[in-house]
């Protein structure tokens, strides 16, 4: 051990809570079943002889498609709530820089990513950087949610309460416009799980901090110091 690191040892921070976790795992869970089942919806590629009735292959999938859209829809509902009820690295806080700091690390962050320095900057939680894209990233989940809700609307019997999320569709233009974002965005997420993944991986490879484990435990190793200078600027907020 090296005389930095005796004098800065690691300690083990609590920084994920359950709701956070579990949300987190939920959407991306949701995720992995609505992209294929969905891309399966706008290009079926299974063929089945004999009656449509004896297999009911796309029937199935759209009950499995609206079942993985309701734990999505939930999970991110839950997960908007917690940023203003939830404590700690939970908040909104994490995602808008309203405090200088995390605006000044937002471009520690950003020059990481772009390889322009070592290391990403201090953040127990999300990085700055990190936690303004997610603002965005939340927005194309909204996005996702309303124009499947007005198209799922638009194939109910009449009487159904889920008429009344028809009109989305016409905020969007139609059903074939609503489609053809509802599609886009998937693909947007898409390409967002794959950075992330990879950006998770660099992180943690780099910080040695247990970023990866952290989702399922909640916990990370961070420098004391650098934990105790986080709990009093929260302290202070």
């Amino acid at each position: 051990m090296s005389a930095a690191d005796a004098a800065d040892p690691l300690v083990k921070v609590h920084v994920w809570d359950r709701v956070v976790r579990s949300t987190h795992w939920l959407i991306a869970g949701s995720i992995a079943v609505l992209a294929p089942t969905g891309i399966y919806i706008g290009h079926p590629m299974l063929l089945s002889p004999g009656a449509a009735g004896s297999h009911f292959i796309m029937g199935t999938i759209k009950v499995v498609h609206f079942y993985a859209a309701i734990v999505f829809t939930l999970a991110v509902l839950a997960r908007l709530v917690w940023l203003f009820v939830g404590q700690g690295h939970a908040r909104w806080t994490e995602f808008v820089p309203v405090h200088a700091p995390r605006r000044r690390g937002m471009w520690e962050a950003l020059q990481f990513y772009l390889f322009l320095r070592s290391r990403p900057g201090e953040a127990v939680g999300h990085n700055p950087m990190a936690g303004f894209t997610y603002i965005f990233v939340f927005g194309l989940y909204l996005v996702m949610i309303a124009t499947g809700l007005g198209l799922y609307a638009e194939g109910t019997s009449v009487g159904s309460p889920m008429r009344a999320f028809e009109i989305l569709l016409r905020l969007t233009g139609g059903a074939q416009t609503a489609t053809w974002i509802h599609h886009v965005v998937m693909w947007l997420l898409l390409g967002f799980v794959v950075h992330h993944v990879y950006s998770a991986i660099l992180t943690s490879a780099v910080e040695q901090n247990g970023e990866i484990d952290s989702i399922i435990s909640g916990n990370k190793w961070i420098p004391s110091s650098e934990a105790r200078q986080d709990a009093e600027a929260r302290g202070r907020s």
